[in-house]
């Protein structure tokens, strides 16, 4: 890694998707393609505590603890992940990007007061068998210590690749799970999740922007899903997390929440599996 950007505070997400959507028809991805040596860092993190609590509403989580939600950390981390991606020099483009993986680990618990470091960057682009595969790192740190850590794997589809995808992907669940509530989601669901992280895809927003971009109605964030998920499966102070975005959550839905044990799945009507994965109990320290 090359080059470390210090942040004074977290950049601005509009102006960044802006950006990287009038770069993508500039960039030709292709195997071997470099990744970035860029690290950024924001140093003095602090929570706005008004903000986390209209993202813990969205997401099912429960209010009033002094407690970051297991995926709030990768909200924080999203603007300095889409100011590396929609740069010059990542070589993927920005506009049909889809974030097909996630896994978390959460060292300790994470107190919505405390003051941390993040960082993101991005350690190498991978071929896979549709196109080429970025893994971005987001790093949250309490004392120069690193107390929650993300690897998340976004996909830009294109011809040339013809690598198998390994066996063993996060969210490979071993068998149907059983089914523990159904949920009605609203067609809003989209605008009130991007109101509060920042994230306001088109996709993501109202039916007329999602088909500009094929798709027949407006989709849940993927976040969303996973965020709702573990709100309703309950999140060890130390664990490990992986999650496999499947098909995309078309608004507005009923979906079935399944789980058992440590996995879990959100089906469609039709038994689409749309995210799955796992969470594991990484013990007491």
């Amino acid at each position: 890694m090359s080059a470390t950007d210090v942040l004074a505070g977290p950049p601005a997400l509009a102006p960044l998707l802006a950006r990287g959507v009038l770069l993508s028809p500039f960039k030709r991805p292709h195997p071997g393609a470099p990744a970035p040596r860029t690290r950024v860092v924001l140093p003095e993190l602090r929570i706005d505590l008004a903000r986390l609590a209209a993202y813990e509403r969205v997401c099912g989580f429960a209010t009033g603890d002094d407690a970051l939600p297991v995926t709030y950390p990768h909200v924080l981390g999203f603007p300095l992940a889409m100011r590396l991606m929609s740069a010059r020099d990542f070589p993927l483009p920005l506009l049909g990007l889809v974030h097909t993986s996630i896994g978390i680990i959460r060292h300790a618990a994470l107190a919505a007061t405390g003051v941390y470091e993040l960082s993101v960057h991005v350690p190498h682009l991978l071929p896979h068998r549709r196109g080429t595969e970025a893994t971005v790192v987001t790093e949250l740190r309490a004392g120069g210590a690193v107390v929650w850590e993300s690897t998340s794997t976004y996909l830009a589809r294109h011809r040339g690749a013809g690598v198998a995808t390994p066996a063993g992907q996060p969210g490979d669940v071993p068998g149907p799970l059983p089914d523990l509530a159904r949920w009605s989601l609203a067609g809003d669901v989209g605008r009130r999740y991007g109101a509060v992280t920042g994230d306001r895809n088109p996709i993501h927003l109202h039916p007329v922007a999602a088909r500009l971009f094929g798709f027949p109605r407006a989709v849940a964030h993927g976040m969303w899903t996973v965020a709702r998920c573990l709100a309703a499966h309950g999140t060890p102070e130390r664990a490990a997390v992986r999650a496999r975005f499947r098909a995309p959550v078309l608004l507005p839905a009923t979906v079935a929440y399944a789980a058992q044990g440590g996995w879990f799945e959100l089906r469609g009507g039709n038994g689409r599996v749309h995210v799955a994965g796992d969470v594991t109990s990484l013990g007491r320290r």
